[in-house]
């Protein structure tokens, strides 16, 4: 966890539709008011969802 981030939701980066899972998720909740968006976490080879600036606090 990254201070100031909080994870919304982790999607495994060796999927067969690569990073369009996370970018969907991360579209659907900006969609809701969110400024969510897509990074990618190397140390677990998973896309992250993820909205910044919200104290530090990992959901």
């Amino acid at each position: 966890m990254v201070s100031g981030r909080t994870v919304l939701e982790r999607f495994p980066a060796g999927g067969p539709r690569g990073s369009w899972p996370a970018e969907e998720f991360a579209l659907a909740r900006r969609r809701e008011g969110l400024p969510a968006e897509v990074v990618m976490d190397l140390a677990t080879d998973t896309f992250l969802v993820i909205v910044r600036g919200t104290g530090g606090a990992e959901g």
